[in-house]
């Protein structure tokens, strides 16, 4: 039987870690190499190529870093990969999902898991993932759905995961819209079909700088009225409810939206902006009537991924096409 060839990334995080010492906290030690032999049921299903492009924290990962791990996924695919893997921290999980799908322009998968139990705790989480990250990546319905993360059993689109606990096995959903897919006695079920997407060249540029500031109760305006003068090149507001701020922050942000691109994202985890509901200042509509642009869904960590990715690309002024997409 000719099987399909699979291609395996591991960077590190979680599912690599254990402790040198007793006592000690668990750090990134494992190869891929090692992880894959804790699957042997991988060998039946695919011809699988592994590679440790690096042994990391996932709070250690960089859009550089993540380039060069693209690069490496592009050749596997040039090379007759029927899927690609990705085995990382858990950490910035849900980002490096957002950044990779955003960029991915092949029909096979990529798809990306990692742990959220060390390899040295009992009841290890790292190789049922891994497990059913390869029979997603390997499934004839998984294409054409660009990036999507799979954990504890489920199936996540890039754009729509979020990690929304810091300890628990179940720490991944999709808020509002739920997983993409599950699953079901080791078979991928997905229960909605692939959505269109939209995708970036590789930015010509990576030293563009874009902030990430979350509005809070009584904060002051000494960060947002020194944006630019610090060399940043786009800034995305974690703001209150449905896309709103301070009044102070208001008029700061109109002088900066006058320079830079601006995006009011929403801080609560779930739903969307609003865009004619409040009028209030600091509301969405005055602080569309200053300038600032709405990220509907999308989180505010995944909106400065796509508005350096834009920046990259010298594309800015699509910003608004992608956030009405989203």
């Amino acid at each position: 039987m000719d099987l399909p060839t699979l291609a395996i990334a591991a960077l590190g995080g979680t599912v690599s870690m254990q402790a040198r010492n007793a006592g000690g906290g668990v750090i990134p030690t494992i190869s891929g190499e090692t992880l894959l032999a804790s699957v042997p049921e991988l060998s039946s299903l695919a011809r699988v190529k592994i590679e440790t492009l690096g042994l990391l924290p996932s709070a250690s990962l960089d859009f550089e870093f993540l380039l060069s791990v693209l690069s490496w996924a592009n050749f596997q695919i040039k090379q007759g990969a029927a899927g690609v893997v990705i085995l990382q921290g858990t950490d910035t999980l849900e980002e490096t999902a957002t950044f990779f799908d955003y960029l991915w322009d092949h029909p096979e998968p990529l798809i990306l898991t990692g742990a959220m139990r060390s390899a040295a705790q009992p009841g290890a989480d790292g190789p049922a993932n891994l497990l059913d990250a390869c029979r997603v990546a390997m499934a004839d319905r998984s294409r054409g759905r660009g990036v999507q993360v799979v954990m504890n059993g489920q199936i996540h689109s890039a754009n729509a995961v979020r990690k929304s606990d810091s300890l628990a096995l179940q720490a991944f959903n999709s808020a509002i819209v739920g997983p993409a897919g599950l699953m079901v006695e080791d078979t991928v079920r997905y229960l909605r079909p692939p959505c269109p997407r939209k995708t970036l060249p590789l930015p010509l540029q990576t030293s563009q700088r874009i902030a990430l500031l979350e509005a809070s109760l009584s904060a002051d305006n000494l960060l947002l009225e020194n944006i630019i003068a610090m060399g940043y090149d786009g800034l995305v507001i974690a703001g209150f409810g449905a896309g709103h701020v301070s009044g102070g922050w208001a008029d700061a942000i109109e002088a900066v939206a006058e320079k830079i691109p601006v995006v009011i994202a929403t801080r609560t985890g779930s739903g969307s902006t609003a865009r004619s509901s409040y009028g209030f200042i600091g509301s969405e509509m005055d602080l569309l009537g200053r300038g600032a642009l709405m990220a509907g869904f999308l989180c505010p960590r995944k909106a400065r991924i796509l508005l350096w990715l834009l920046v990259g690309c010298q594309r800015q002024d699509e910003l608004a096409l992608f956030l009405a997409h989203d």
